[in-house]
């Protein structure tokens, strides 16, 4: 090898030790990493470059926008609460989210089931009260395996079927491949169940009304042909509410105090909850509850496009000692009182009937322009806007819904490049006013982006310095001429090449090495095939490796260890499986 091809060896090895053993941003370290190729002229600036224009970039970049959508209208909310359920433990959770999406992830591409289901398995994971870091990397888990059983489940299987056919051999066959790809995945989500709930972190951890210090009272009301009527307590989820729970309801005139969970609910109940912010924003997402207070139908700006924002009353608002009927707030500050919070007491009256004291914090429902506005007012302390307080525009619900499984459909169908697929999606989520301009912005992960696209460029000068096919090609002459421990050398070496330099690249770098070595041996190429694809779809080990395991990455608060830890073991355990038995499947 040349020494350029030494030296990007070096780095991209430096960067891997660097990534598991310290807590440095993976993006500062990847365009460093990448930084020094591009110093040393390993790359030139084009190819340095190239990975912010890759459509696997473009297409996670998009799918957030389409994530977003769903959030924002609470689409997916409606489809996972019957599909997730409310289960008790962390082992129940991941198998009730991992088994679905598994088999959901055969006939649909992977990468848009994970952006769909992102949002909705944080909103749950919030709600079971469960780290989010418990269930973010099963669910890409689950969707790589579930791949691994048809022909269309992942791109890779794709590449690999095209590179057989331009070889001069027969293509898969839709489900041929499932002889290998449903053992594995049999075996990997029964890994994953046995092992994740010790062996992932507990990065982000439950919240608990003792958390906060504003522990505010909030009364939400039920709406006439709302479909919570008829619902118990526990069956409308508002049981297990994390930091907030149920006072009492007024129904009538009539106060029902310490409800139990299977006290049916009627159209005009008022509901008298406490409990800290979060759990107050969750209560105005939820379809078929609204504010108790009439004065939030008086705004003129409509309740989608309004936010939610706090502001603590400071000891020379005018409104002291008045009541917030009697002060007119909303007439003052064009801006509602949704929830009260006062040094974690209990405020048992009526939004209108609060009488307003110093220090008091109150939860607003207002435009976002009531920040910048009162920022400086001597009538509130501090003033901030809560980033999630958005009431999902529920009447888009359905909307959303269909985009996103119309834009699975066409990928799935190949009547669409994912990227174009993704791209259409985004804007009909714009154009629809699924969501705003300003909250599609926002919801692009920057750090997951840097990502990529500093790899993609590792990746291509493990490629053009030759340092790839001069590794593949000596780990495959170790084989000793052996059909079948050449074949459990490729698979390591599509694997290694996977977490390396992405899937498709490693399919597409191994195929022609595999090839020759098969004509070599005299043996089928068939055999050698099916272990790259398995081998380049199956990545477990790093973040890199796979589009899926990047999109969780900030969801879940993992650091690169954190994969290694629980997929290399995976790898290692699926990598024997599949080298046992794709040689019983298909001869030599």
């Amino acid at each position: 090898m040349t020494w350029q091809a030494w030296f990007t060896v070096a780095v991209t090895g430096g960067l891997f030790v660097m990534l598991a053993s310290t807590r440095y941003a993976p993006d500062v370290l990847a365009l460093a990493a990448l930084g020094l190729l591009l110093v040393a002229g390993v790359l030139t600036p084009q190819e340095a470059l190239a990975g912010f224009s890759n459509e696997g970039l473009v297409t996670v970049a998009v799918l957030f926008v389409v994530a977003a959508g769903l959030r924002e209208t609470g689409g997916m909310a409606r489809i996972a609460q019957r599909l997730l359920g409310a289960p008790t433990t962390v082992r129940r959770a991941q198998a009730r989210l991992m088994l679905p999406l598994a088999a959901m992830s055969g006939f649909m591409n992977n990468t848009p089931l994970v952006a769909m289901m992102l949002p909705v398995v944080d909103d749950w994971a919030r709600k079971a009260r469960m780290s989010a870091s418990k269930l973010m990397i099963p669910l890409s888990y689950a969707t790589v395996l579930g791949g691994t059983c048809t022909l269309i489940g992942t791109s890779t299987n794709l590449v690999v079927d095209g590179l057989l056919v331009r070889s001069g051999h027969p293509g898969l066959g839709m489900f041929e491949i499932g002889w290998i790809g449903v053992p594995v995945a049999i075996v990997g989500l029964a890994y994953v169940l046995c092992v994740a709930d010790w062996l992932l972190p507990e990065r982000k951890p439950p919240v608990s009304v003792q958390d906060d210090a504003r522990r505010y009272t909030v009364e939400m009301m039920v709406e006439a042909g709302s479909p919570l009527v008829g619902q118990t307590i526990e069956a409308a989820g508002l049981r297990r509410l994390p930091g907030m729970f149920l006072i009492e309801i007024e129904r009538q005139g009539d106060i029902l105090p310490a409800v139990g969970p299977e006290e049916r609910l009627r159209a005009g109940d008022r509901l008298v909850f406490a409990g800290i912010v979060e759990s107050v924003v969750d209560l105005q997402k939820i379809r078929g509850l609204t504010p108790a207070t009439n004065q939030v139908f008086k705004l003129n700006e409509p309740r989608e496009r309004r936010a939610l924002i706090e502001a603590v009353v400071s000891n020379s608002c005018p409104l002291i000692g008045k009541t917030v009927r009697e002060g007119e707030f909303r007439s003052v500050y064009d801006a509602v009182i949704i929830a009260v919070a006062r040094n974690g007491e209990l405020v048992r009256k009526r939004i209108g009937d609060i009488e307003l004291r110093a220090g008091d914090t109150l939860l607003l429902e207002a435009r976002p322009s009531f920040v910048k506005d009162q920022r400086n007012s001597r009538d509130f302390f501090l003033v901030s806007r809560l980033e999630q307080g958005v009431v999902p525009r529920h009447r888009k619900a359905w909307l959303a819904i269909a985009i996103l499984f119309g834009m699975a459909a066409v990928v799935t169908l190949d009547l669409m490049p994912v990227v174009t697929a993704a791209v259409v999606a985004a804007g009909l989520m714009i154009g629809t006013r699924c969501l705003d301009w300003t909250v599609a912005r926002r919801a692009v992960d920057l750090q997951v982006i840097l990502v990529i696209a500093a790899t993609l460029g590792l990746g291509r000068a493990l490629e053009v310095t030759g340092a790839a096919a001069a590794i593949a090609g000596a780990l495959v002459q170790s084989a000793g001429g052996h059909p079948w421990a050449t074949l459990i050398v490729i698979y390591g070496v599509t694997m290694l090449f996977t977490e390396l330099i992405t899937n498709n690249a490693a399919a597409a770098l191994v195929f022609p090495i595999a090839l020759a070595a098969a004509n070599a041996l005299e043996a089928d190429v068939r055999p050698f095939a099916i272990a790259i694809t398995m081998a380049a779809s199956a990545s477990f080990a790093t973040p890199i490796g796979y589009q899926t395991n990047l999109m969780v990455l900030g969801p879940g608060g993992y650091r690169f260890s954190d994969y290694f830890r629980i997929g290399i073991p995976m790898s290692l355990l699926l990598w024997g499986i599949a080298s046992f038995l794709i040689p019983r499947l298909w001869s030599f």
